[in-house]
């Protein structure tokens, strides 16, 4: 029986998981994709899990890319369902109830990038390379790239990377708001954690309600947003842990969330 491609582990309230394909620089083909869905499927559902942590396994790559074996002999309406499979996966991720951060300890290209800008917040080794070099195959971004890196980084950094496809390092995606920070790789791994553990003491549903409201807000006019935003902030003064935030401010002390 072959090792599964994502690998699934917590440490209290924080989920890994893991691209296990190391061997192909954790290439994206159909199985690795729909592994990941369930995996984000199943995060979203437990609710001993806070926050998510993706990245790739090995020294290389977080992911390099989709997997172009698979692809290299498929028709186009086949080409259209796999870009699919992928954008599916990617809208999964994006709309998790819960954070998700992106480890990236190496390559991230093509769909690689594509998993990365997917998720909520970007953490990235200073060794890092991202790109979106389709061009050089003949396609294009398939699983979201033009459309996420066009909100993320502007129009001219989208046709930079989409239209010459050449990898740039994590510190100018930095610059480009594509990554939100970068650390020396030898420290990637504890300063990831450190994220993640900082969003897992807040409270669950404050962080819920806030990437709902970004979501939403990206898409619709402002004043539609506004609104929104005004709904869900009344929302949050029904529950528990908007008391025990204000309360604990007001004693100077730590708060305990519960999520309820």
């Amino acid at each position: 029986m072959s090792e599964s491609p994502v690998l699934v582990t917590d440490a209290g309230a924080v989920r890994r998981i893991t691209v296990n394909r190391p061997d192909k620089l954790n290439a994206l083909d159909a199985a690795t994709l729909d592994a990941l869905r369930a995996a984000f499927e199943q995060a979203a559902q437990d609710p001993a899990i806070r926050v998510v942590v993706l990245t790739g396994a090995g020294p290389k790559a977080f992911v390099a890319g989709a997997d172009i074996a698979e692809m290299a002999d498929l028709r186009a309406t086949e080409g259209r369902d796999f870009s699919l499979r992928g954008q599916k996966l990617m809208r999964t991720i994006e709309t998790l109830p819960k954070p998700v951060i992106a480890m990236v300890n190496g390559f991230a290209l093509g769909g690689g990038l594509e998993l990365a800008m997917g998720c909520h917040l970007r953490i990235a080794a200073d060794t890092a390379k991202l790109g979106q070099p389709e061009i050089n195959l003949g396609l294009i971004p398939g699983f979201g790239g033009s459309q996420r890196l066009l909100r993320l980084a502007g129009r001219a950094a989208t046709l930079e990377l989409c239209l010459l496809g050449t990898p740039i390092t994590a510190e100018r995606a930095l610059q480009l708001g594509i990554v939100n920070r970068v650390v020396p790789a030898a420290e990637l791994e504890a300063e990831t954690q450190k994220l993640a553990e900082q969003l897992a003491a807040s409270a669950p549903l404050a962080l819920r309600a806030t990437l709902d409201v970004v979501n939403v807000g990206g898409e619709c006019a402002i004043e539609e947003g506004l609104q929104y935003e005004s709904a869900q902030f009344g929302l949050m003064f029904a529950t528990d842990d908007m008391r025990e935030g204000t309360r604990a401010f007001l004693e100077r002390r730590k708060p305990a969330f519960t999520g309820h």
